[in-house]
């Protein structure tokens, strides 16, 4: 009776040795092994028929519950803590994500109510294999890795295993003394932000999943501050001209906002450093804003922005001054790798809006791209009222948690080899998230 089923992937002085000494029972004389590794117990040549098929059955019983015994051995527990983190709401996997690594063969302990702020109950993790732990030291107790959103704090540093991996955003969060405290007990950090801008990893990427969010929410969240309504309407009181938003960066968030503010029957107008992204804008039924791309062009590793030059960055924010003029609703996504954001909307510019226009800078928490974005507040400069938000994602957490949980997913299914957690250091893909104090 083969039993590939059951210890494919183990040692192969495992497979051989299922039962002891070569033998099953152990020290049985005539056991031997067959070509699948198992051991198989002799058979007397002299019992009758009936008691030879019984002693077979009672033989493949045996080497059936013994294979499934050494099989648990060699499962993977992977954890889900719960998120303490203020504005979190996210998980880091969600039930389904939870049900394929069970069916993979591992085990699954998830915290209590990890998943509950993002619509996902303790039952529905239980229905597809989790065990439900009551805190974080009893989720994280035996993981070989550990799934979480926000970086761990000190203490759940602390309560993480020797030897084992952690898996969750670090930056620009994560605290030096957490990051000693890991390094010092050999925990191996990945940091999902620092997935490289590579094809292979496209499916891990993070960043891109939750800017969709990010992008879609920030016209929602600015159509809401906006004394206007975006799109044009014709009624008994007479037509209601569209409003005109600007979107300022065409990475995920900014096309995405794009997307949304078309959807939602607005004039929409974008600008990029970047000259490759033009296309992307107008393909979106967007327009572009004037000025000679290839004059302020500034492209980095990977097809990220940089940094543009003083004269680069004078003539921009020049052009976007004369630009927002008009503008009702304004969304900044500029962001460079590394460094703080760059200012494209001046104190000039703002000077220059119209009163009750808003200003939603995503990018606040690297500073922001507007004079006067503060995290975290919504401030008014020039009569513009300035939405500084943070962690925008969090704010549909259910489908904001569905697609990292499937970005953790295929990054966990490249990192599990043959049922074991394999951290290459010179892999293209694993070496780039490596965080070391």
């Amino acid at each position: 009776m083969p039993n590939r089923g059951f210890d494919a992937g183990m040692p192969g002085a495992a497979q051989r040795n299922v039962g002891g000494a070569g033998r099953w029972p152990p020290g049985a004389a005539g056991a031997s092994a067959n070509a699948d590794g198992a051991v198989s117990a002799p058979v007397p040549t002299d019992l009758p028929r009936a008691d030879k098929s019984s002693r077979r059955r009672n033989a493949c019983t045996v080497r059936f519950k013994e294979a499934v015994r050494v099989a648990t051995l060699w499962r993977m527990q992977i954890s889900v803590a719960k998120e303490h983190a203020a504005l979190e709401r996210r998980v880091g996997l969600v039930p389904e994500s939870v049900g394929r690594l069970v069916k993979a063969g591992h085990t699954v302990k998830v915290e209590r109510d990890a998943g509950l702020a993002a619509g996902f109950t303790n039952e529905q993790y239980e229905k597809a294999g989790a065990t439900i732990a009551g805190d974080f030291a009893s989720t994280v107790a035996g993981a070989t890795v550990t799934c979480k959103v926000q970086p761990v704090t000190q203490d759940e540093a602390s309560a993480l295993p020797s030897g084992t991996a952690l898996v969750s955003y670090w930056a620009p969060a994560g605290e030096a003394r957490s990051l000693a405290t890991l390094t010092g007990s050999g925990v191996k950090l990945l940091a999902l932000e620092r997935v490289p801008r590579i094809t292979r990893a496209q499916s891990m990427d993070v960043l891109s999943s939750q800017a969709t969010v990010s992008g879609y929410k920030a016209v929602l969240l600015g159509a809401e501050h906006l004394p206007k309504l975006l799109p044009m309407l014709s009624t008994a009181a007479g037509t209601l001209a569209p409003a005109k938003v600007f979107v300022v960066g065409a990475g995920v968030a900014g096309l995405q906002a794009i997307a949304t503010a078309r959807r939602l029957g607005a004039l929409v107008s974008g600008f990029d450093v970047r000259p490759a992204a033009a296309e992307q804008i107008l393909s979106l039924g967007a327009t572009l804003m004037k000025l000679d791309v290839s004059a302020v062009s500034a492209v980095g590793e990977g097809g990220y922005a940089k940094a543009q030059t003083s004269d680069q960055e004078a003539a921009t924010q020049a052009a976007i001054a004369a630009h927002v003029r008009d503008m009702d609703l304004v969304i900044t996504t500029a962001a460079i790798p590394g460094r703080r954001a760059p200012v494209l909307v001046t104190d000039e510019a703002l000077k220059g809006m119209k009163p009750g226009s808003v200003i939603v800078d995503l990018a606040c928490e690297t500073g922001g791209n507007a004079v006067g974005t503060k995290p975290g507040e919504t401030v008014h400069v020039h009569g513009v009222t300035i939405i500084g938000p943070l962690n925008l994602p969090s704010t549909a957490a259910f489908h904001a948690s569905q697609m990292y949980s499937r970005n953790v997913l295929t990054f966990l299914n490249h990192v599990i080899k043959d049922g074991a957690l394999v951290i290459d250091e010179a892999d293209e893909i694993t070496g780039p998230m490596l965080v070391k104090a």
